[in-house]
């Protein structure tokens, strides 16, 4: 994390939250999202743009309280406009991989990385280009004065031809959980393909 290059801030763990969620999702510190779990709250990186789930924190949510129960299905993060990134099973005896929903195309992208992988390459850099056409002057100042419960809701919304360019849209503050519920209402409307 000390070498990361743009602010990587580690949200400190309760023990007995951290000790709850290694239960209920019956993983070790010996993995690396168990040891996010015992010994982080939650990561936030670059600015706070994207929040790493960990054991939760006041405003952030745990790893355990975001996973679908049988569906396969943990969120692992959310960035600050609403997008989600999941670890999901892709099938019997096949490896989990994380994947992307973006506001941009309502749909989830595989990025074909388990969750170290996904982790490391977010921690070196990754996500400068990631999210290169989703970022407006300014950001860094926006992003960072928002509360962990809070996201940026953008009109006209990303994955429309007149909300393409977020530099010239009209963005506010809002809670962060309204705009992923957003995003997925807007791809099941749409018929936009949706997984887990």
């Amino acid at each position: 994390m000390a070498t990361a290059p743009y602010p990587v801030e580690v949200l400190p763990a309760d023990p007995a939250r951290a000790a709850a969620c290694l239960a209920a999702l019956e993983i070790t510190t010996r993995s690396w999202l168990g040891a996010v779990v015992a010994n982080a709250g939650g990561l936030l990186v670059d600015h706070g743009w994207l929040r790493v789930l960990g054991s939760g924190h006041r405003g952030l949510p745990d790893v355990h309280s975001e996973s679908a129960p049988g569906s396969g299905l943990v969120v692992v993060g959310y960035d600050v406009l609403g997008g989600q990134y999941a670890w999901l099973g892709t099938g019997p005896g096949s490896r989990p991989t994380i994947h992307y929903f973006g506001p941009d195309d309502l749909g989830w992208l595989d990025l074909e990385q388990g969750y170290a992988e996904w982790l490391n390459a977010v921690l070196a850099g990754s996500l400068t280009r990631f999210y290169e056409t989703l970022r407006w002057p300014g950001w860094e100042t926006e992003v960072a004065a928002l509360a962990l419960d809070e996201g940026i809701s953008a009109w006209p919304p990303p994955f429309s031809k007149e909300g393409s360019d977020l530099a010239t849209v009209s963005r506010k503050a809002v809670p962060l959980a309204q705009a992923v519920s957003f995003y997925q209402d807007m791809a099941r409307q749409l018929g936009s393909p949706q997984e887990g």
